[in-house]
Parts: C-alpha cells; structure tokens; sequence
C-alpha cells in the first residue's frame, strides 16, 4: 500500500460464526464477516472501495458526494484526513447550509472535508459532464480526482472482489446491505461457483439491479457470478430507522456482542431474521452476513 500506509487494513477481516435460535431452529448457520474491524476510521466496505480510488488520486484533491448522514463522505473525510489528502464533499440539500451540522457532517468538517451543499435538482444531474464540471468549477478545485456517490465505480468494484475471494467456499449465501451497489457488484465476482451473494437495499426505488450490472461491465467487461436483490427491507428509505428497526438492532447487539450500525446493517441482519422464518434458505445452509459498518459517535 505504497502511500497509504495510514489506511494499512486488517485482512482478512474475522468471520465468526454466531448461535441465535431465529437460525438455528430452521436449520440455519449464522455467519458473521466482520468487515467493519478493517480499519479504525475507514471501516468494512468504505475501505475496500476507497482504498483503490485514492490511491489513482495520486494527491489530487477527492470531490465526492453523499446526503447529510452519508458514511461514505464520512470514510472519504477521515482517509484524506489520515492521508493529508484535500477533500470536498458535495452533499443533497441547499437547504441544509442554513442549518447546523448534524453528527455526521459535523464529523466531515471535523476531519477538513470541505461542505458544498447543492440543490437537489442539481445533486440528481452531478453525474451529467457539464453539471459535474460545474460542481468541480464551483467547489474551487484545479486538480480533482472524482469519487461517485457512495464510492461505487470500476476501481472500487474490483476492490470489493477481494471480499467474495475471502469467503469462497465458507457460506452458500453472502449477503450484505446495498446503497450504490458497487459492494455486491465486487463480492459477488469474488465468490466461487455455487455461492450466491444476496443484496438488501436500503433505499427505495428497485432500480440497483441495471446499476449492479452496469457496474460489473465497467469493472470486469461482463456481468459476474451468481447475485439476487431483495426491496422489501428498506423500511421506508434510506436513513429511517423506525422503533421496531432500532430495538431490533439493539437486541441484536446485545444477543451477539456486535455493534449494529442502523442504516445498513440492522437492515440486513432483519431481512435475514425474516428470510428465515419465510423459509427462503432450506435446512443446511450456511448463510453469512457481511457486517459493513459500525454505528458512529
């Protein structure tokens, strides 16, 4: 990791298998892949995806982009902050600069991320060449090297290969939440004929399934190893985390010695809790749960 030394990760990173009886009374092996142990400040995928992508930089200044409670914008402002790498994140919502920062952003700013907040007409065009350039123009930057929203682009699909790789052969089903898809793009290459990854989107909408695989074309020239949505687990779109959703993360922490982060993993690990009681895995299967994330401060 010539250059990167500060984002030196842990990997593989641990893989534990778990006893709850919401699996194991439907014949269900529980794995857990602990991604979000990689690194201390660039956790689980947010390493796997970034790590490529800054080291193209070369020291350019990184513009990216995310809404107001984005993890990756956070990972992106702690990288360049480990790195002293110039960041700029461009976030959904003009209205929210009158505001002040939540956690979130707050943390950004915290790490010299520098905030730029765009009307949300204009955050759907950003990947448009003349509104991206525009946004490039405006945040003031004369080398800028470009991170898609949630990190997801060919150099960090093929990061996220190495994750399929580590659990070729360890669980019939992978499975792990989705935002940008370029997660699932990279684990589901990596694994081995057989396994199957399985995607939880944490958004609303059913559109990830062309994105994913537009993102293995880019990535690998064809579409890659054997991959499966499923929307019902959003609970009502990205960053709503309703009671059940926050009591059910709880719990589950408490049972399991595990940190949930709420926007992505609880997401996951219910959908799992309910794809086995609806006896979507047949008695035998080893399942596991890629951890992606850890809840912040």
């Amino acid at each position: 990791m010539t250059g990167l030394d500060p984002l030196k990760p842990r990997l593989p990173s641990p893989l534990r298998e778990v006893s709850d009886e919401r699996f194991a009374r439907h014949g269900v092996r529980l794995l857990l892949k602990r991604d979000d142990l990689i690194h201390p400040d660039v956790v689980g995928n947010k390493w796997r995806k970034l790590a490529p992508n800054l080291a193209a930089a070369a020291g350019r200044t990184v513009v990216t982009f995310g809404g107001a409670y984005s993890n990756h914008l956070r990972a992106t402002a702690a990288a360049g902050r480990l790195l002293g790498l110039p960041t700029v994140g461009v976030v959904r919502g003009q209205e929210l600069a009158d505001r002040p920062l939540n956690p979130s952003l707050a943390r950004c700013a915290a790490d010299g991320m520098r905030l730029r907040f765009v009307d949300r007409a204009t955050y759907r065009d950003k990947s448009e060449p003349g509104t991206l350039a525009a946004l490039v123009r405006a945040a003031d930057v004369t080398h800028a090297y470009v991170v898609p929203e949630g990190g997801s682009n060919a150099a960090a699909v093929s990061g996220c290969r190495a994750l399929g790789e580590e659990l070729r052969g360890r669980a019939d089903v992978v499975a792990v939440a989705c935002g940008t898809g370029g997660t699932l793009a990279g684990l589901a290459a990596g694994l081995a004929p057989g396994q199957r990854a399985l995607g939880i989107p944490v958004l609303k909408g059913g559109f990830l399934g062309d994105e994913i695989t537009a993102l293995q074309e880019a990535a690998f020239g064809l579409p890659s190893g054997n991959w499966n949505l499923d929307d019902r687990f959003h609970f009502g779109g990205y960053a709503r985390v309703p009671a059940e959703l926050d009591a059910f993360a709880a719990d589950f922490g408490t049972r399991h010695a595990v940190p949930v982060e709420r926007l992505y993993v609880a997401k996951l690990l219910s959908a799992l809790v309910t794809l086995t009681e609806e006896g979507t895995f047949p008695r035998g299967t080893t399942v596991a749960a890629v951890i992606t994330g850890r809840p912040f401060p």
